[in-house]
């Protein structure tokens, strides 16, 4: 399969330079349990889109630090193409940001989250009482769901989590990409920035570790047109 990776990531820092690029992070996720599919990235952020959309037969839009409220150029011209992608029966699947920008360009809303941060580890808890621990890092949620959208899924301080459309949208407001070794250090590089206890409640979440392996499968299930 050929799947389009939709780069929203505008992190420039050093610190982010140091690290692999969300281009390289989620094909390395998905050959987990999908080494055979083809990976094609486009760095949208900086303008950089599809322009067509023949060929692709699935569409993974990743995490930002930048808000879908935005209002900038390429956020908008990424809500244009989400719903080309989604009026086009293409499967779509968004984390964090990309679970926002679904939301919020097929009719729904984001906003600040009123409790604030989601950072470290957290129990995604399922619709069917599976629960799947990932790595969190925001502070704005989905607050008003897409019409015809179904929350699957819920968090701490996160009611919306992750939603589906039909067999056309899958999302999560988490980070699957994540490896443990960058969540512990994106936990030490924001410690200045964040409220301290923030930061304590993420440290103190790592002594567990995500499960990248089994989200990437429920995401090529999801775009193979299985149950996940």
């Amino acid at each position: 399969m050929r799947i389009a990776v939709l780069m929203t990531n505008t992190d420039e820092s050093d610190f982010s330079n140091s690290w692999p690029k969300d281009g390289e992070k989620f094909p390395a996720m998905m050959r987990r349990v999908r080494p055979e599919w083809e990976y094609v990235v486009y760095s949208v952020k900086d303008g950089v889109f599809p322009e067509v959309l023949t060929g692709i037969e699935g569409v993974l839009i990743t995490g930002s630090p930048h808000s879908v409220n935005s209002g900038d150029a390429w956020v908008e011209r990424l809500f244009g193409l989400i719903r080309e992608i989604y009026a086009a029966g293409i499967p779509m699947f968004g984390a964090c940001f990309g679970h926002q920008a679904i939301a919020k360009a097929l009719g729904g809303d984001v906003a600040a989250n009123p409790k604030g941060w989601v950072f470290g580890l957290v129990e995604k808890r399922f619709a069917d009482g599976r629960s799947l621990p990932l790595y969190a890092s925001h502070s704005e949620q989905v607050t008003k769901m897409p019409k015809g959208a179904e929350v699957i899924a819920s968090g701490p301080d996160c009611d919306v989590a992750g939603f589906v459309m039909g067999r056309g949208v899958m999302t999560t407001q988490y980070h699957p990409e994540m490896e443990p070794a960058f969540i512990a250090a994106l936990v030490e590089h924001l410690a200045d920035e964040l409220p301290s206890d923030v930061t304590e409640r993420a440290r103190a979440s790592l002594v567990k570790e995500a499960d990248m392996q089994a989200m990437a499968e429920r995401i090529a299930l999801f775009i193979e047109g299985q149950s996940a």
